[in-house]
């Protein structure tokens, strides 16, 4: 991305005719294009099916619970009273959980006072301009463990307020996102009135269905509607409306009946934080149950924007809740045994064990639903029961209290570790990653070290899996990363381990060896079948500016995978190929790419390059058309506009910039020159 001072010297340069110099591509996930804004709407709306017999709704119109339920009483009735129908809900008694009895709370950034009047509920709290105001709650994000209350300003953003109720803890307000991030002020990103904790930037994707946002930057509003609040039928079944018409099973989905890689993306479109290919203001290219999850998701693993998670443990598991998707992927139940979501849980409209875990027939007495799951797969472990496991406590008689410990953090809880493994308390000794043994032997005389020992002499056999464990840990860990080059490499190298993890070391040895890391990056390049993979390989070469790779570049401008098109294309366009303009001109031209931001904002630094700022600015504008919310692109627009003697449109966008990101000083530096002029 281009540092502020570098990008006014080009649009200087540009303007005066003058030589100009390379660039850089920016870093934040692609969008696709919106449709003209309609007036701000709140209100919940689902598309109205067709009157015509002749016209059948679109396979992508959706029909709304309500009507499902027409046909599914019984399944409707299930699933609304499951945790997913109250995966959003309107802020009425019924579905409030928090207490709102004149209660207080004070942290060291926030203090609220929450209240009720009649039917209503209402939060005082500080807002962005220091002063105590009063926010109608009018609705409820979740309320299984933590319920999130929301308001909905002027501009028709959704807000989530500042503290939270802990419903599964003590029954008390928190604040959550201090906890997670330190003291928040006005003009920190999640302060709870800023963009970044807007739900429709955060929430609303997987907490409602068939969600449409769409933004008027000139009006500087926002509109939303969803076909449901919550995770309704048609998330997992897909759009419904002409199945209503119809009544023809093909034209509903049904998760159990989709092979087993597009029923996990079923679940995973949700459970698991992801890059979108096709962002939140493009609702016409919103995943579908059916689809190919890579074909619109690259899972976030270890990186986010360059910088190093705090959602993962040293060893590459996800140390939060809500990956479920990473973890899972990642395990040796799916990339060995093929397990996916669906091998263990089951619909929400189903009779279920708690967490929708199936009930399997024949379980023994004392045996958690759980467990029973896995002697599916594992029989002959199972039946060896305290020979396999030994120990004799009741609870360690559970597969999950070894293999699914409660480490994960849950919001405020403690939650199952979804990846799966062999404990390893050599990796707690050497990088403090939590185990499953330290997590029921908490004696001062049974530390790490202690528990290791005992792991090799009862399953000795595990030691093989063990290494696996420290191998990744060894080769992501910051603490010693100079030392981290052949462990990143034999990750890389290894066609059995998750190709999600292989990018990410990918990525790592771009970021952490550069030119040294281009050996390697190439001779995996040819043998990487999955997308996700091939994408951030092809990245990490960028990353390296390896031109020595280029000529393996260009046939993957062709991939059937348009992310590793995209990269390709981006990679060799930054490294001066003149192979790559005509791909990159036609991705910002046909009518299925033109919506990808970072073609257009490439296409724009290059158009500085040549001096032609009429069509940077243009590339530049419709990239953030398609995303208003790039403040990075806000800024470089307000530098052109400032060069051309534009003040007012520069100002314009410098206040969007703040808008967006108010801790974004680039922005405020301009603004204040912009005043003083």
């Amino acid at each position: 991305m281009l540092r502020s001072h570098l990008a006014l010297c080009l649009i200087t340069l540009a303007l005066t005719a003058a030589p100009s110099t390379g660039c850089s591509r920016q870093s934040e996930p692609p969008a696709a294009p919106s449709a003209p804004a309609p007036k701000p709407d709140t209100a919940v709306k689902a598309t109205p099916a067709a009157t015509s017999a002749k016209a059948l709704p679109s396979p992508d119109a959706y029909a709304g619970s309500e009507r499902c339920g027409e046909c599914h009483e019984d399944e409707h009735s299930a699933w609304s009273q499951d945790w997913h129908s109250r995966a959003l809900s309107q802020a009425t008694p019924k579905f409030v959980v928090g207490d709102f009895r004149d209660a207080h709370f004070k942290g060291d950034s926030s203090e609220a006072w929450m209240s009720r009047r009649e039917d209503r509920f209402f939060m005082r709290t500080l807002g962005l301009d220091g002063n105590l105001a009063e926010y109608p709650v009018q609705w409820v994000v979740g309320g299984k463990r933590m319920q999130d209350p929301v308001t909905v300003t002027a501009d028709g953003r959704w807000q989530v307020l500042p503290v939270y109720f802990h419903v599964t803890g003590k029954g008390e307000w928190v604040d959550y996102s201090e906890q997670k991030q330190g003291r928040l002020s006005p003009d920190h990103p999640f302060f709870w009135a800023n963009f970044a904790r807007s739900a429709q930037h955060a929430c609303l994707d997987c907490h409602t269905t068939g969600l449409d946002v769409r933004y008027d930057r000139a009006a500087h509003q926002w509109a939303t509607t969803f076909a449901d609040p919550g995770v309704a039928c048609e998330s997992c079944h897909g759009p419904g409306a002409r199945h209503v018409e119809t009544q023809d099973p093909k034209d509903i989905v049904h998760p159990k009946h989709l092979p087993p890689e597009l029923g996990l993306a079923v679940c995973g479109q949700c459970h698991g934080p992801r890059r979108t290919l096709f962002p939140m203001l493009d609702a016409s290219h919103r995943f579908r149950p059916g689809r190919r999850y890579e074909d619109y998701y690259q899972p976030m693993v270890l990186l986010v924007g360059g910088e190093r998670s705090g959602d993962y443990f040293e060893d590459g598991r996800p140390s939060t809740s809500s990956f479920e998707y990473q973890a899972l992927t990642q395990s040796q139940c799916h990339m060995k045994g093929g397990a996916t979501c669906l091998s263990c849980h089951t619909a929400p409209h189903v009779e279920h064990a708690p967490n929708e875990i199936q009930l399997p027939e024949g379980a023994p007495a004392g045996v958690s639903a759980g467990t029973a799951t896995c002697q599916g797969c594992h029989p002959d472990i199972f039946a060896e029961g305290k020979r396999h496991t030994h120990h004799t406590a009741p609870a360690a008689q559970d597969c999950i209290a070894c293999h699914m410990p409660p480490i994960v953090s849950g919001v405020l809880d403690q939650l199952l570790d979804h990846t799966m493994d062999v404990p390893v308390p050599e990796n707690t000794v050497k990088h403090g990653i939590p185990n499953a043994c330290n997590a029921c032997h908490t004696h001062a005389k049974q530390k790490p070290e202690v528990m290791a020992k005992a792991l090799a002499r009862w399953w000795p056999e595990a030691k093989q899996r063990q290494q696996r464990r420290l191998r990744l840990a060894d080769a992501f860990v910051t603490k010693v990363a100079a030392k981290s080059r052949p462990f990143l490499e034999a990750v890389l190298a290894d066609p059995s381990e998750a190709p999600s993890l292989r990018g990410a070391a990918a990525l790592y040895l771009a970021r952490r060896f550069r030119q040294e890391a281009t050996p390697a990056l190439r001779s995996t390049l040819g043998g990487a079948k999955d997308p996700l993979l091939r994408s951030q390989i092809v990245e990490a070469l960028g990353l390296a500016k390896a031109r020595e790779a280029a000529d393996e570049l260009v046939p993957l401008m062709k991939d059937p995978s348009l992310w590793v098109r995209q990269e390709a294309i981006l990679t060799l366009a930054q490294l001066g190929d003149a192979r790559a303009l005509p791909e990159l001109e036609a991705l910002t031209r046909q009518p299925e790419t033109s919506g990808l931001v970072m073609p257009h904002t490439l296409l724009g630094h290059l158009s500085l390059r040549r001096k032609d700022v009429p069509k940077a600015t243009r590339e530049f504008e419709r990239a953030v058309d398609l995303q208003p919310y790039n403040a990075e692109l806000l800024v470089l627009l307000a530098d052109i506009y400032t060069a051309q003697g534009n003040l007012a449109k520069a100002r314009e966008r410098l206040e969007d910039a703040v808008r967006f990101a108010p801790k974004n000083q680039g922005a405020r530096k301009r603004l204040a020159a912009l005043r003083d002029r």
